[in-house]
């Protein structure tokens, strides 16, 4: 199995989204060692543009043309991006939450994968055809305040919700989530917080394989 771990924070090992999800891994490789783990660490690569020739090339597939060949060459670096992104089993995102969304690094990430043609498509009746079936993904997330359903803060959590709506759109509606939360009130609610989240990645990860959770063994 093939886990792309998309990571959208800056911090490194001062992170707590990443404190979590490392326990996630942790609890996968306890139960097989037949796992690779491909990291993509969105703060230390180098994105392909999504404008010039690339946006150029994008509206040309969205009407159903070929793209020109003076934007083949930038474009092949959009579909290398994909094509990387799409040859995993499994996705581990982990991103802190930023302003009551993903980090701008992630949106751009997401941006830069989501193309007709390669992602989705369009039938002849105008109906929308997810391309990536058959993945599942575990998002891990920390939030400065507590976002949990009945929260007089649940309203402004446009984080979970965008990444469902977007890779459901795509085909990925297996995605569970793990939240860390609340992270800046008091220290001791922090620590609770971490401490909960990382056990509850620890014992996702340890199940993760299971026949149980519609997993071939």
């Amino acid at each position: 199995m093939r886990i792309l771990h998309i990571i959208a924070t800056p911090r490194g090992s001062e992170s707590h989204s990443l404190r979590v999800s490392e326990a996630f891994l942790q609890g996968v490789r306890e139960q097989s060692g037949d796992v690779t783990v491909d990291v993509v660490d969105l703060y230390r690569q180098d994105l392909p543009a999504v404008a010039g020739d690339n946006i150029e090339a994008k509206y040309t597939l969205m009407v159903g043309r070929p793209i020109d060949r003076s934007h083949q060459e930038s474009w092949r670096q959009i579909e290398s991006l994909i094509e990387h992104f799409v040859s995993a089993d499994v996705y581990l995102i982990t991103a802190p939450m930023w302003n009551f969304g993903v980090p701008y690094a992630l949106k751009y990430y997401i941006d830069c994968l989501v193309q007709p043609g390669y992602l989705f498509r369009y039938d002849e009746t105008g109906q929308v055809v997810p391309m990536v079936n058959g993945k599942r993904m575990v998002c891990v997330t920390s939030r400065g305040a507590d976002y949990s359903a009945g929260s007089y803060l649940h309203s402004y959590d446009f984080q979970e919700p965008y990444l469902r709506a977007i890779f459901g759109f795509v085909g990925i509606t297996d995605l569970q989530f793990i939240h860390a939360q609340p992270m800046d009130i008091t220290p001791h609610q922090r620590e609770a917080a971490l401490t909960g989240a990382v056990a509850q990645a620890r014992d996702l990860g340890r199940g993760f394989l299971s026949p149980a959770v519609g997993v071939p063994a």
